[in-house]
């Protein structure tokens, strides 16, 4: 029975002050009374809006219903039918902006924590499932290659392998997980606990894993088609190319892009002592951007024991960031410098940084996308004395694959350009996810590799 009067069930959070210092995550999740207390609050509306509102569709309101009911393992099948991440998915998917922003409740009140409760019946299965999934379908004889063992290439392999083809990725780094393992920290989304351990389930469906792999060096796209037997091809290689201002000064010591500090603190594990892997951290720390990727770096910064700062063009308004992630920093001691934009890198006699010139900004008209225009305010500017500039200003893909298959066209961000369902302009290749929109989520990712699965099954069974 729906309870929606009850108020929406706080998850518990570690204290900020302990946490700005180590890795452990930070929200630890409802127990099972909260779960089920947060469950009840669920009006299992005739027409979820929830569920138009996710990008891979999950039946929210059934789930919602079997887990009410006592029933966690038929909550976790039901996800299961259309996610394959569910632990990941319920810790950073932007919830508040997709299934939870379009829950009946917060129109007056607070919607149902319907990540909160992902995360829950995922973890539970993670605890209590079965190790083999059963394999509702023979082996149809038919192979795919997949490039790229992040959220899209994840969910193409899984919904692919539960068809009944053979499945293969192809991972370029020596950890399957993309941007799972690489961009998103430790505190946000354990790696060993969680990650590897969502893979594993992929893993089990018979999808095969090789690393350190490539695609366009030491293979190509082309001799997965001609030579290894192939029939179809999903690029998830996702979005790895960072982006620089064009500043001076970007060249000096000391700069460096979000991704290659995620990459060797997350992927290389520079937190942990007993690695020896070398990151520049210094004293004090200026993050320029306002996204996720610029709140995993700053509050990574913060727990390497630098003072950390964000350094932003536009108001908190307008930060494109998830609100949980900005209340997270704001907890932990992140020092915020809204309106305000780099001009130039400053560096020592050494040729390292010893701080960062900008200039205030107000906001003007709106732009295209509707968000106001930052413009520089007069005879505003100012120093900011740091030994690290950490650059989060969005990234594009890889050029490599594109530049190495003759007939895959790409826009003019070198995005692989590619129809609703994930067909390229070249047949038998498709793509999805960051190499198809630019930097994006993972929630969105999933649903294109997704859909892309259904458009290789057609396309091979089309050919058959």
């Amino acid at each position: 029975m729906a309870n929606n009067k009850l108020p929406r069930v706080p998850v518990r959070e570690q204290d900020p002050v302990r946490r700005a210092s180590n890795f452990e995550e930070v929200c630890y999740g409802y127990d099972a009374e909260e779960a089920l207390t947060e469950a009840s609050r669920c009006l299992h509306c005739k027409n979820p809006r929830c569920v138009a509102a996710c990008p891979v569709n999950i039946r929210i309101p059934d789930f919602i219903a079997a887990l009410a009911a006592g029933d966690t393992a038929q909550a976790a099948a039901i996800i299961g039918e259309d996610s394959s991440l569910p632990s990941v998915c319920g810790r950073v998917c932007p919830q508040e902006t997709q299934c939870e922003g379009s829950c009946v409740l917060g129109i007056k009140g607070e919607p149902v924590a319907i990540g909160k409760l992902e995360r829950y019946v995922g973890d539970w299965q993670l605890e209590h499932g079965t190790a083999e999934p059963v394999r509702t379908v023979p082996r149809n004889g038919h192979r795919v290659a997949v490039v790229g063992s992040g959220p899209a290439g994840l969910a193409c392999a899984s919904d692919l392998a539960k068809m009944g083809y053979e499945v293969k990725v192809f991972e370029a780094l020596h950890k399957v997980g993309g941007v799972l393992v690489y961009g998103i920290p430790e505190f946000r989304l354990p790696k060993e606990r969680i990650v590897a351990r969502e893979i594993e389930a992929v893993r089990a469906l018979g999808v095969e894993f090789e690393t350190d792999v490539i695609v366009g060096r030491t293979v190509t796209v082309d001799s997965l088609l001609d030579d290894e037997g192939f029939e179809a091809v999903f690029i998830g290689s996702g979005a790895g190319l960072p982006r620089f201002m064009g500043i001076p000064g970007e060249n000096l010591n000391g700069v460096v892009s979000a991704n290659e500090f995620l990459t060797r603190t997350n992927l290389m594990h520079a937190y942990d002592p007993a690695y020896d892997t070398p990151i520049q951290v210094g004293r004090h720390v200026v993050v320029v951007g306002g996204g996720n990727v610029a709140m995993d770096a700053v509050r990574t910064a913060k727990r390497l024991g630098a003072e950390a700062t964000i350094v932003y063009r536009r108001s908190e308004k307008e930060l494109p960031a998830r609100a949980e992630e900005v209340h997270h920093a704001r907890a932990e001691g992140i020092e915020f410098r809204m309106l305000t934009n780099p001009v130039e890198v400053l560096g020592d006699d050494k040729g390292w940084v010893c701080g960062i010139r900008c200039v205030e900004m107000e906001l003007g008209e709106p732009d295209a996308s509707g968000r106001r225009s930052p413009v520089v305010k007069a005879g505003s500017e100012f120093e900011l004395e740091c030994d690290v500039v950490v650059m989060a200003l969005g990234t594009s893909p890889n050029p490599l694959l594109a530049a190495t298959t003759a007939g895959l066209e790409t826009d003019r961000r070198g995005c692989i350009s590619a129809d609703a369902a994930g067909a390229t302009t070249r047949a038998g290749i498709f793509a999805g996810g960051d190499a198809v929109t630019g930097a994006a989520t993972v929630i969105l990712a999933m649903g294109a590799g997704r859909k892309a699965a259904q458009a290789i099954d057609d396309f091979i069974k089309t050919r058959a």
